[in-house]
């Protein structure tokens, strides 16, 4: 798994809005030691205390490379997390290399059978019925270790909540995945031993 060309956007501005609920009289001065703790104290505070809402407001874009398995699992997020764009199995499956494409978990033998039915697909001399039938075939063997990259938006608040649901996961990719969320601006001190 790789997390790639990360993003993080309007931290200062929702750290200062984080200062709102308790202010009469609000400026627009630089974030001061104050803010951030503050800050830092309220996105501590226990998931869906709603004192925490403040890092909705920190935007994070990623491109993330993983296994189909993984995305299968990070897709249940889809209230938390936006896919921006991704890489097509259905268009492009064809023409990929299985081999640079699978994880190192993905048995050579299972790349070989399916490698075996895309040069089939790929002769110029089977009917269009055949291709068809060996497509659906391609598609339906395809390794859930094929890594596949696609490019995310997320918020802190999301990150949060992914960060306490998944730190123990016995996915490998799980503790990746978490191990970037811990370090983003400020995360560490956000999360640190309250989750």
């Amino acid at each position: 798994m790789q997390i790639a060309n990360t993003q993080v956007y309007n931290l200062d501005h929702a750290i200062r809005a984080s200062g709102f609920p308790m202010s009469t009289n609000i400026t627009y001065q630089p974030i001061t030691d104050g803010d951030i703790n503050r800050a830092i104290k309220l996105g501590s505070c226990k998931v869906g205390s709603g004192h925490d809402c403040w890092m909705k407001g920190v935007i994070v874009t990623c491109d993330i490379t993983a296994p189909q398995y993984w995305w299968m699992q990070w897709q249940r997020y889809h209230f938390h997390t936006d896919i921006i764009s991704s890489q097509s199995k259905m268009h492009r499956i064809v023409k990929m290399d299985l081999y640079k494409q699978s994880n190192k978990y993905v048995h050579p033998s299972i790349i070989e059978i399916v490698k075996g039915m895309v040069d089939q697909y790929n002769r110029q001399d089977i009917t269009s019925d055949y291709r068809k039938c060996l497509f659906q075939q391609i598609v339906s063997n395809c390794p859930m270790g094929l890594e596949l990259t696609a490019g995310t938006v997320t918020n802190y608040l999301q990150l949060k909540s992914i960060y306490g649901q998944r730190r123990h996961h016995k996915l490998e990719e799980w503790q990746t995945y978490c191990d970037w969320i811990k370090g983003l601006p400020n995360m560490d001190e956000i999360l640190g031993g309250k989750i």
